[in-house]
């Protein structure tokens, strides 16, 4: 089961945005349940690359980084990064370049 960038969810929060807030739960509803058969039928949905000891266990992992709250797990790494180069594109990119100088 793809999880990131997942079209099914893409559009629920598309008719959240829009407003369609019945849309909006079912397609979030259906999302939610193809992960519990997901994790029922024991498929890997860990993007992340090394196999730590939390390796798919999602609730668990997110919640100690939570607990601690020193670091993101490996898994938030390429949404927060996107989201934080669209910040940046706003300046121009200028707080790369000047941390770089």
């Amino acid at each position: 089961m793809k999880i990131d960038g997942n079209e099914k969810e893409k559009r629920a929060l598309a008719a959240y945005y829009a407003g369609d807030k019945e849309t909006y739960r079912k397609l979030q509803d259906e999302f939610v349940e193809e992960v519990r058969q997901a994790i029922a039928n024991r498929e890997n949905i860990c993007p992340c690359k090394v196999a730590c000891k939390y390796h798919g266990r999602c609730q668990e992992c997110v919640a100690m980084h939570r607990a601690h709250r020193d670091h993101l797990p490996k898994c938030f790494h390429s949404m927060v990064n996107e989201h934080i180069t669209a910040m940046a594109a706003l300046t121009e990119y200028s707080c790369i370049t000047e941390a770089q100088e």
